[in-house]
């Protein structure tokens, strides 16, 4: 049995979590109530009268007919809310998941299909890759992701959204999806050779006045839908007039209308798998950005509402949601933070207004759709320039940089690698950078050489030409001695073994955590090294923990157990012990010396004072 482990803690540690499903929804719903229903129907129609636009605008990014993205807002949104735990969590569509899918549809382009069926493959994958993260408790994961990749990348989607619209907002057109400077490069060349029109000018700037108006005067406004559809209104009068409108519609780039969604049909297995092998990375990269928004949107809106949430839920929500997308051959989608934010501020009651929403945008497309056909095209790119710039977060871009080192070069990675690298690989990137720093931070153990003063007290040596050359150091371990460490750690010791006088160490290892095989080899080729010169290698202060590293690795029995001395209620025994040992080992009466390090004197001290007593005495 694991000595460091208890019976109870041995069964929780064995017990593997299985898998299982469950709706929220269906218990939520023994309790429901027409007040509720009142609720969730105001909730349901204020969030359809926000997410229309957004569609449409998000369309726009895509490439893609607006209808295919609003019928993912309705698949998506239905199925995820039968999931979700949160009241307030909505599915569908956003910017950085629709940046990443235009640039992974221009990218694969060669693969003989259709986008549109590029993007159901992508959210059928994003989806299963969900769902199984959350089948399997993976929920907590996205905590161990640094804020400072998360900042760094929405600020560079903020950053692509922006550059991604120029072109429609000066009224000439562009193919989706193309890199960073390739985008900017076109709108050169646009302005250049004259493309732009004075008309789409003039609209993107109005839809901005009126968009700084509402929000100056009357921020409760839903201002995209009231900006938007007075466009529209405008545009379809002003089409009635003139056979020749001077700026692009929504029509344009697909004309939207009441549609049934319906199950696509799946190419053969042999093509579905060549699609996998080119858009994976991307979808797995896609799944990690849809855990970090879930996580950080709903638990912002339970801080708010005070609902307990499960996250793995969430997760098979949002799963469930692209792959219900995938299968109706849509496109996929995510955690929308203005959405549930407007789902939660109307007042939703239960997951109920999710669903009513997405059953009320076909019904609204029956009646509305003549004023959505005619929105236009630089009123929407106006619009998705703003939202670019409002992802674009000043005060944490400004924490993120000024914190630490760390975090600035880790946001600086993020930035730089989703501008000029492809998205997907940004979010490795950052990652990657996050933890190589941490390790680093984490495997840098420091020693400092110690001795007593003339008047007993524990200073550190400041002149080590005046040293002693005493026969018995110890050596206080502290921290982590993960395979990060291990090789410095053999380093410095082995250093100190150069000295020939010492003939015994005693390594303190109380406060040492997380030791593994690394460590342990690096303890074994210290010993043999020791055992070669005729000298000897104690252990004291050992935890459970410890021991039972030192024994499955077999270095207990190479150390032999007579040189180890577990941890002991006074966490200064074990070392008196080891003093004791150490002197029946060596003839005649050693000094002491002690290394300790700098960043913990309080408890060196404590520790060196017995060791110093222990040594006169043995004098």
């Amino acid at each position: 049995m694991n000595p460091s482990v208890g019976p109870d803690d041995q069964a929780g540690i064995l017990r593997v979590p299985w898998p299982h499903v469950h709706f929220p929804f269906i218990q939520e719903f023994r309790h429901y109530s027409w007040e509720k229903l009142g609720h969730d129907l105001v909730a349901g129609a204020t969030l359809t009268l926000v997410s229309i636009p957004q569609a449409i605008g998000f369309a726009l990014i895509l490439g893609l007919p607006p209808m295919t993205v609003i019928l993912s807002v309705v698949v998506g949104g239905f199925v995820s809310a039968l999931f979700f735990s949160s009241y307030h969590h909505v599915f569908g569509p956003t910017t950085s998941v629709c940046l990443i899918t235009a640039a992974t549809v221009a990218t694969n382009a060669n693969l003989g299909l259709h986008p549109l069926q590029l993007a159901a493959y992508l959210a059928l994958l994003i989806g299963i890759a969900q769902f199984v993260a959350g089948l399997f408790n993976f929920g907590e994961v996205t905590k161990f992701i640094s804020r400072s990749v998360v900042v760094g990348y929405t600020a560079a989607i903020g950053i692509l959204l922006i550059a991604s619209q120029i072109h429609n907002g000066l009224g000439f057109q562009s193919p989706a999806g193309e890199s960073f400077i390739r985008t900017l490069t076109d709108v050169a060349r646009g302005v250049h050779t004259g493309l732009f029109t004075w008309w789409a000018i003039g609209i993107s700037l109005l839809t901005l006045a009126m968009f700084e108006l509402i929000n100056r005067y009357r921020p409760s406004w839903p201002g995209p839908l009231i900006v938007l559809s007075f466009l529209g209104i405008a545009a379809r009068i002003f089409a009635h007039f003139h056979s020749a409108v001077p700026f692009r519609l929504v029509r344009d780039e697909g004309a939207l209308s009441a549609a049934i969604p319906t199950l696509t049909h799946l190419p053969a297995l042999s093509e579905q798998l060549n699609v996998i092998h080119h858009i994976a990375s991307a979808a797995i990269a896609i799944a990690i950005i849809g855990m970090l928004e879930a996580t950080a949107i709903t638990k912002t809106l339970a801080a708010r509402s005070g609902q307990l949430l499960d996250p793995n839920q969430e997760l098979l929500g949002m799963g469930a949601g692209n792959i219900a997308a995938g299968l109706f051959g849509v496109t996929p989608g995510s955690s929308s933070f203005t959405r549930s934010a407007v789902n939660y501020q109307s007042g939703a009651a239960s997951q109920l207004s999710s669903m009513l929403s997405s059953a009320v945008v076909l019904l609204i497309l029956l009646f509305l759709t003549p004023v959505f056909n005619y929105i236009p095209v630089p009123a929407l790119a106006a619009h998705l320039m703003r939202v670019g710039y409002r992802l674009i977060n000043r005060p944490q871009i400004r924490v993120s940089t000024r914190s630490t080192r760390s975090d600035a070069f880790v946001f600086f990675v993020t930035l730089g690698a989703a501008l000029f690298l492809r998205l997907d690989t940004a979010i490795y990137a950052g990652i990657g950078a996050a933890l190589a720093l941490f390790l680093q931070k984490t495997s840098t153990p420091t020693l400092a050489e110690y001795t007593f003063n003339e008047v007993g007290q524990l200073a550190e040596l400041a002149d080590r030409n005046q040293r002693t050359h005493p026969q018995i150091s110890i050596i206080h371990v502290e921290g982590e001695l993960f395979f990060g460490a291990a090789d410095l750690f053999q380093s410095q010791v082995r250093q100190l073994a150069k000295d020939e006088n010492i003939r015994v160490f005693i390594l303190r290892m109380k406060n040492a955590r997380h030791l593994d095989a690394s460590t342990m080899m690096a303890l074994e080729s210290l010993c043999d090294y020791l055992r070669k010169t005729g000298r000897y290698l104690l252990i004291s202060g050992c935890s459970r923990d410890v021991i039972r590293v030192l024994r499955n690795s077999g270095l207990l029995k190479l150390i032999g157990e007579e040189n180890i001395f577990p941890a002991e209620p006074n966490p200064t025994i074990s070392t008196s012990r080891a003093l004791t040992r150490a002197q029946q080992l060596l003839p005649g009466k050693p000094e002491v010396r002690i290394f300790y390090e700098r960043q913990f004197n309080g408890n060196g001290s404590d520790e060196a004072r017995d060791g110093g007593a222990s040594g006169a005495s043995g004098a």
